[in-house]
């Protein structure tokens, strides 16, 4: 194979990688445009979390449990004392239509004395309690607003288990996207001198921030 022929061919070679590398490039950055905007945004609120001012709203309300379902629910909570157990359907079913809430088949934490719900919520907190002994029932809802909610998008507090998904998915794009990245730059390289400063600028910038001022 001649020179020519050799340098042709490598070419082709490198023309058929760039193509891959761009074409992968931009679908992982279409896919992450929304993700990465969103989390830069909230990466900025977290930082200056203390500094944003969030007055939680807080809801009270007391109801009475009928007494056949406080029988039900004492009968059930002698026999799982201690225990993290969902409620039974019709105590789900009471809570929904009393307070509107949906417990959804959570864990609650069951006493001899009382049954308490948890049900923790990005950008906020909610729990019932019902006593096993009059049906005296409390409901509490805690609205922190809608910063403290990206906020815990962002760390995928309370989110549920499709975020959380989409959390994974979001951050293998964006590892897609820079590595294809770092590729197209190695091959643009030649042409360009100030890359690879650039990209050592980039590394060094934050390790030596995370060396000197992180303690």
């Amino acid at each position: 194979m001649s020179v020519q022929s050799a340098s042709s061919a490598r070419n082709a070679s490198r023309a058929v990688w760039l193509k891959h590398l761009h074409q992968w490039h931009w679908i992982s950055s279409a896919m992450c445009l929304l993700g990465m905007f969103l989390f830069a945004i909230t990466g900025i609120t977290l930082n200056h979390a203390s500094q944003i001012e969030a007055k939680p709203h807080i809801v009270r309300q007391q109801a009475q449990a009928p007494q056949a379902l406080t029988a039900e629910l004492r009968a059930y909570a002698e026999q799982h004392d201690g225990a993290k157990e969902p409620l039974p359907a019709k105590a789900e079913a009471w809570l929904e239509q009393t307070f509107k809430v949906q417990p959804g088949g959570r864990a609650a934490e069951w006493s001899v004395d009382e049954v308490y719900l948890p049900m923790p919520k990005a950008g906020g907190d909610a729990w019932v309690r019902i006593g096993l002994e009059d049906g005296a029932t409390e409901f509490e809802n805690t609205d922190r607003g809608w910063i403290s909610w990206l906020n815990d998008v962002h760390k995928g507090r309370n989110t549920g288990a499709a975020w959380n998904w989409f959390i994974d998915i979001f951050a293998v794009a964006c590892l897609v996207f820079c590595i294809t990245g770092l590729l197209i730059l190695k091959f643009h390289a030649a042409n360009r001198p100030f890359t690879w400063p650039m990209v050592g600028l980039g590394v060094l910038i934050p390790v030596v921030i995370a060396l000197l001022f992180i303690h």
